[in-house]
């Protein structure tokens, strides 16, 4: 297994899937709490860090991360 070092923000995100995971958890959400009221970023910039995080949990068959049409982002374990 490879260790990989995560920015703050990918933490973050990493640890708000993996504390609701199996659980489709809403954007709008996410964005808030990655980036708060001041500094609201589009959905385009969450779906590089979630980009980023998949690549990272390729090693990791059981772990995915589904993004639901509409919804929101889920860990799958």
């Amino acid at each position: 297994m490879k260790t990989t070092k995560l920015t703050k923000r990918e933490a973050i995100l990493l640890k708000v899937l993996s504390e609701n995971k199996n659980t489709v958890y809403p954007r709008e959400k996410i964005l808030h709490q990655l980036w708060g009221d001041s500094d609201f970023f589009s959905s385009r910039s969450l779906d590089v860090f979630v980009s980023i995080l998949r690549k990272y949990l390729e090693q990791y068959p059981s772990v995915e991360i589904v993004t639901v049409k509409g919804k929101g982002i889920m860990l799958k374990v």
